[in-house]
């Protein structure tokens, strides 16, 4: 009787709590706006409407928005539900797999070279591109084989490479993409019942092809083995419930933009409450998805009330990365210990560093002087010797001397400090993933240098200060969550991308705030050596090398230390916690640094060590010095395709390094799983 009592209670409360919340919510949520319009009015506009402006403000202005969010958050989170059965990962959902990143994507590119295929809100390209992504990331993990760690961090990496494809088109097409940036972030905006009359027959087509399919799916989570002795087709159950869930994403992605993590939320709240059974977690799943979304859409204009629109796609973002870093942080224990040699290369390696070193500097000067000799109008070393040494005039003097060398060298010293930063990070952590990057080291300097440029409005000298202070917070919380994970290295790297997602929600939310030009906020957002100068060089960049790396040099050996073993370490009378956090501390620094000088680069602190060690093997005494030159010319020659690849029309360097790193972390984390 007790047991029966505490489920009516739980039941009680699932649905008919839920039910509550999501009337109370969809009331709060449609008396916001610019124009305040009291609760009764909203009431008798719902249930008696008259032929009056705040009637129709109400039911065709603010009511389908608020019906949009109900609807979008449902369908999102029976795709949570779906996905991580059919994956058996309980980090499925949309935006963790890629999913919304490749149905964005497909949508962008339709809209820019395609316009023909975008009728019906371009759901066919959204779709196709949905289900590719998914296939290629289930792919990419190992299939059915594939651990639900390395699932989420194959669908993060996925997201990486087509938000980069993604921004470069935005870019250079921005007429074209008018309007799909706050559309790209997440939003429910609705001017009529348009959106609402087109996708709701879908989405409830997807979620009966879920109930009927619930019980198959009940028979799934037993195992394939299982399942297929029951005489379940398991093939066949997947490709249909799959087909299902990309639907229900695609469709809200074709509306409302792709707004993650709501599919990974939702279906938690049902399970904590003790929910199993494909039925009631669906229902449940659905009613808080909508709860969790229009709840995000009410604090996104209680934060920022005025006519500007803060996407909610960043508030999702903001709930959602804390509940993937605890999701990960509950399974860490299921996963196998990893803490192995941190090696992509070659101990054996026999070049010597005579031979290395001076063919890495003759690469980056060759790089140098090509770049300043090339311009919009192709490649003129002619004019380039005048500059330094003939008779060139003003003009091409100051385009050479004062525009085009400060920033050559701003890409080379930003290039070497951030490979230095992850050659520190990969031998603190003994983790192969390990880059300022991937575990959200830049993420954290990029919300503290905007912080500090449009919230507090202080000079400029100012901004490499808040980029530190907000590389360090968010590297303690990391280190601080590492340390429970033990270090492994793929659960690190899958926290460290939480961060990063938690700092990027943040970073969207500035940029809005501080009225940022579409193609400036994703300029900066990737990472750009753009119009940088003499400044960025002497205020960020040469300092940090002149005091950190001579110190580094004295103490990279214990970086070898390390890479015995914390025990062994220790018996060998090395500090090993004070040592990794000092060292972990000036990489952090550094990354600083470089994001203060110029913003968000990735992948290069990935790179560049690996090459290091492909090179001359992994001794960090050798790695140091040769890390830094392949980082700086690694970062010089980004800056040079940047500029010509596509002159006058430029492509910011970070998307370029991103193009290159995003694959080569997924080998990289394939070939280990191998």
């Amino acid at each position: 009787m007790n047991a029966a009592i505490k489920n009516t209670m739980i039941a009680i409360f699932t649905f008919g709590g839920g039910i509550a919340l999501l009337c109370l919510l969809t009331f709060i949520h449609i008396n916001q706006g610019n124009v305040t319009i009291p609760l009764a009015t909203v009431v008798e506009a719902l249930f008696n409407p008259q032929d009056t402006l705040e009637h129709h403000t109400v039911r065709i202005l603010r009511m389908p928005r608020a019906v949009m969010g109900i609807i979008a958050g449902g369908a999102l989170a029976v795709s949570g539900v779906i996905l991580q059965t059919v994956t058996k990962n309980p980090l499925s959902s949309a935006s963790t797999l890629g999913i919304h990143s490749g149905t964005y994507f497909a949508v962008v590119v339709s809209t820019i070279f395609l316009p023909f295929s975008m009728f019906g809100n371009g759901i066919i390209t959204a779709f196709l591109g949905g289900v590719l992504t998914f296939l290629f990331v289930y792919m990419l993990s190992g299939g059915s084989d594939a651990t639900p760690v390395r699932m989420v961090l194959a669908g993060m990496i996925v997201t990486f490479l087509f938000s980069s494809l993604t921004s470069v088109l935005q870019i250079f097409y921005e007429n074209e993409t008018q309007g799909l940036f706050l559309w790209g972030s997440g939003t429910l905006i609705q001017n009529d019942w348009d959106g609402v009359k087109f996708s709701l027959p879908l989405i409830i087509a997807a979620v009966l092809v879920a109930f009927i399919f619930a019980s198959k799916l009940d028979t799934l989570t037993l195992g394939d083995d299982v399942a297929t002795a029951l005489g379940q087709n398991v093939r066949t159950v997947k490709l249909i419930t799959v087909l299902a869930a990309v639907l229900l994403t695609s469709v809200t992605v074709s509306v409302v933009g792709p707004i993650g993590f709501v599919g990974l939320v939702a279906p938690h709240l049902i399970k904590l409450i003790g929910y199993r059974a494909h039925v009631p977690l669906i229902i449940g799943s659905f009613l808080w998805g909508g709860n969790v979304l229009l709840l995000a859409d009410v604090l996104a204009r209680i934060i920022d009330p005025s006519f500007s629109e803060l996407p909610v796609g960043a508030i999702t973002a903001l709930v959602g990365a804390p509940w993937l870093i605890w999701l990960v942080m509950r399974m860490k224990s299921s996963n196998s210990q990893d803490t192995g040699a941190i090696m992509a290369g070659k101990d054996s390696a026999k070049i010597s560093l005579v031979k290395v070193l001076p063919a890495l500097v003759l690469l980056i000067v060759v790089t140098l002087v090509v770049s300043l000799a090339s311009g919009n109008y192709g490649f003129e070393p002619v004019l380039a010797y005048q500059a330094f040494f003939g008779d060139a005039n003003e003009f091409i003097r100051n385009l050479i001397v004062d525009l085009r060398l400060p920033r050559a060298l701003v890409a080379l010293f930003s290039g070497a400090v951030l490979a230095v930063s992850g050659l520190i990070f990969q031998g603190v952590l003994r983790n192969p993933l390990a880059d300022p990057s991937v575990i959200g080291i830049t993420s954290g300097a990029g919300v503290g240098a905007l912080m500090t440029m449009y919230w507090f409005s202080v000079s400029a000298v100012w901004i490499p200060l808040g980029a530190m202070v907000g590389a360090l917070v968010f590297f303690l919380i990391v280190m601080a969550l590492g340390a429970k994970a033990e270090f492994q290295p793929t659960v690190l790297a899958l926290l460290g991308i939480g961060m990063s997602a938690f700092g990027s929600a943040f970073i969207q939310i500035l940029v809005v705030q501080s009225d940022l030009g579409v193609a400036s906020a994703l300029t900066w957002l990737s990472g750009t050596t753009y119009a940088k100068g003499w400044a960025e060089l002497l205020q960020y960049l040469i300092w940090p090398v002149i005091l950190f790396v001579p110190l580094l040099a004295f103490y990279i050996k214990t970086l070898d230390v390390l890479s015995l073993g914390d025990d062994t370490a220790k018996g060998l009378g090395l500090r090993v916690v004070s040592v990794r956090f000092q060292m972990a501390l000036i990489a952090t620094l550094l990354a600083a640094c470089s994001v203060a000088a110029v913003g968000s680069i990735g992948f290069v602190g990935l790179i560049a060590p690996h090459l290091a060690r492909l090179l001359v093997g992994s001794v960090n005494q050798k790695l140091l010095p040769v890390t830094m030159l392949i980082g700086g010319a690694l970062l010089v020659v980004a800056d040079l395709f940047s500029r010509t690849l596509l002159a006058p029309n430029e492509i910011p360097s970070g998307i370029l390094v991103a193009l290159i790193g995003a694959p080569y972390f997924l080998w990289l984390m394939k070939k280990r799983a191998a």
